[in-house]
């Protein structure tokens, strides 16, 4: 087993992670970016590594930076997590040519299937059912209109190294094509270094399942059931559940045995999943994830099965523990995505400070987070803040014990999904197990959410008031070394607090940033006395639509802002003219900046 683990990741994942390390005497390392010095998976490593600045290309995506802090920590192997550099093969491929070992597939086996084309021919070559699509990259939009005029509307544009959703776009007609085409290529390049993309029919209304696999290095290869995945958003999945309610025994066994065959064909050792639709009785296989999953906690409910020490094993060049007749599904488990979004605003991502952070617990609960009471949920990363899974013995009870575990976890000071989920575990057709992967984009009415938040959501208006009465400051000062990590805790009796700055994290230390009102004090913000448009979150702007001097009507898209890995269309409430346009592409953004002026 190793030595010291180094998790080339943040948040809840990279905890999950060095817990299991810890549970096999491992020692871990965690990398930190500028924004993430106070963060939770921060404060559990033995030890951390700053790698740059809050922008993630910057810093969790540097592969230099990263390997360096491996190399300073003298950290044995090296674990991705997911997300990031997670299925990024040239990262593994320069692990694996480091002294560290690679806690994953072989980069060989995560460029085959990593890239969705590639992985295609893989599954059809091994006998998958694969749903109709292009078996190489396209490089013109009328290669979609192509694709379209044989196989009809709506077309899936996938970007080769997405995955969750993330740069998909779906066409459904002419009009859509330029438009769809460069925004997956533009999600491609943004969050996975490869604007490369494929097409693919899409499926109105399938069910979404993906099956859980693990193989070593000595031909073992083993699937854990499957995970049902169909309640999505804008094709990112919300909640998951396992075993699938909609799932005959026979569909079950071919789709795990078409899973596992798959996977023995291609060489593949560690962890994974494979993807697949279903449809009217049939399965098309979708993709697989070369890594740990956010839902594997649903596996590891039903089978007792623990992935991520699996992976550990599996990289030491141990042999898998058990048969696959050893794997037995019991019960039913519910995973439960608490993201830091409003869902009455359209799932806007929220940002603010944990005033009341209190997960629920009892019998058959478990919670994966990074965050505690106190924290700052800034806009640089994902909107995950935990995952809730609950487990029991049938469907029934999880969906019941489900329902007491949202009543209980308590977060106040900015707006989570937790109303949302609260609805859905009553809603008669998540309840009946009969949703399809577009119910929440095209069937649930919205009012039912807005009521949903305004019962149940938090009171954001309150704020944090400061106790008076307080005699001792505690001040936690943050110092870095080579650029090595150390934290040093102080009491005072009798002094003032340290104001902190609200972009800087959860504690002090960070350089006061000017406020975005002064830093256009001179007047050139309020050109032409018309409407200014602001950021409504913090970000990165990924496109800049007008110049200035273009004529834009009420409703016009005028920029596109990336926060929490989801693209915002900022539009003109008003028409006008383009008087300045005060920002860039690549360039971040904190709310209420100043973005476009009209005339």
């Amino acid at each position: 087993m190793f030595r010291k683990v180094l998790v080339a990741n943040r948040g809840e994942i990279a905890v999950r992670v060095m817990r299991a390390c810890e549970e096999l005497g491992v020692r871990t390392v965690a990398v930190y970016s500028e924004a993430d010095k106070h963060a939770g998976h921060v404060r559990y490593a033995d030890e951390a590594y700053n790698v740059g600045p809050a922008r993630a290309a910057d810093s969790y995506l540097d592969q230099a930076a990263v390997l360096e802090a491996a190399r300073k920590a003298d950290a044995d192997a090296i674990h991705p997590g997911y997300g990031f550099m997670a299925e990024n093969a040239s990262f593994a491929a320069r692990v694996e040519d480091s002294e560290c070992t690679w806690i994953g597939p072989p980069s060989t086996a995560m460029e085959q299937l990593g890239e969705k084309t590639k992985a295609r021919r893989a599954m059809d070559d091994a006998g998958v059912p694969v749903v109709p699509g292009t078996t190489d990259p396209i490089d013109d939009p009328e290669e979609v209109a192509a694709f379209a005029e044989e196989h009809g509307y709506p077309v899936a544009i996938k970007a080769e190294g997405g995955g969750g959703g993330r740069g998909m776009k779906i066409v459904d007609g002419p009009d859509d094509i330029e438009a769809q085409f460069d925004a997956a290529k533009r999600e491609g390049e943004a969050y996975f270094d490869n604007d490369s993309i494929y097409l693919e029919r899409y499926l109105d209304a399938p069910r979404h399942i993906e099956v859980q696999i693990v193989a070593d290095h000595h031909g073992n290869v083993r699937h854990l059931g499957e995970r049902d995945c169909s309640l999505q958003r804008r094709h990112q999945k919300v909640v998951e559940e396992g075993p699938s309610p909609a799932l005959s025994d026979d569909l079950r066994e071919r789709i795990g045995e078409a899973a596992r065959r798959g996977i023995a064909d291609t060489n593949y050792t560690n962890a994974g999943t494979v993807e697949f639709l279903v449809a009217g009785g049939d399965f098309y296989f979708l993709e697989v994830n070369t890594r740990i999953q956010v839902e594997h906690p649903v596996t590891e409910a039903i089978t007792g099965i623990d992935i991520v020490k699996e992976q550990l094993r599996v990289a030491a060049g141990e042999e898998i523990g058990f048969t696959q007749e050893d794997v037995e599904i019991d019960g039913h488990a519910i995973e439960f995505r608490i993201n830091a979004e409003n869902a009455a605003n359209d799932f806007a991502p929220a940002t603010g400070r944990l005033d009341t952070y209190d997960p629920a617990g009892g019998i058959g609960v478990r919670v994966d987070d990074a965050v505690r009471q106190g924290d700052e949920i800034g806009g640089d990363y994902d909107s995950l803040i935990a995952k809730l899974i609950v487990h029991a013995g049938d469907r029934e009870e999880c969906l019941a014990r489900s329902e007491r575990a949202l009543r209980e976890f308590d977060v106040e000071g900015l707006h989570t999904v937790i109303p949302f989920h609260r609805l859905m575990v009553t809603d008669e057709r998540f309840t009946g197990g009969t949703h399809t992967t577009n119910y929440l984009d095209e069937e649930l009415d919205p009012a039912r959410i807005d009521r949903a938040v305004e019962r149940w959501g938090p009171d954001t208006e309150e704020g944090d008031e400061s106790d008076e009465d307080e005699t001792v400051t505690e001040r936690d000062f943050t110092v870095e070394v080579n650029g090595k990590r150390f934290e040093v805790n102080l009491e005072e009796r009798g002094a003032p607090p340290i104001p902190t700055d609200a972009g800087s994290g959860t504690g002090g230390g960070g350089m006061e940033r000017p406020d975005a009102a002064e830093d256009a004090g001179d007047g050139s913000a309020a050109a032409g006395d018309g409407e200014r448009i602001e950021a409504e979150m913090q970000g990165t702007i990924l496109a800049v639509e007008v110049d200035a001097g273009d004529e834009v009507a009420a409703g016009d898209v005028v920029l596109v802002l990336e926060a929490m890995k989801m693209e915002n269309d900022v539009v003109a409430e008003s028409g006008g003219t383009v008087a300045e346009v005060l920002v860039e592409e690549g360039e971040s953004v904190d709310m209420g900046d100043p973005l476009v002026v009209l005339e």
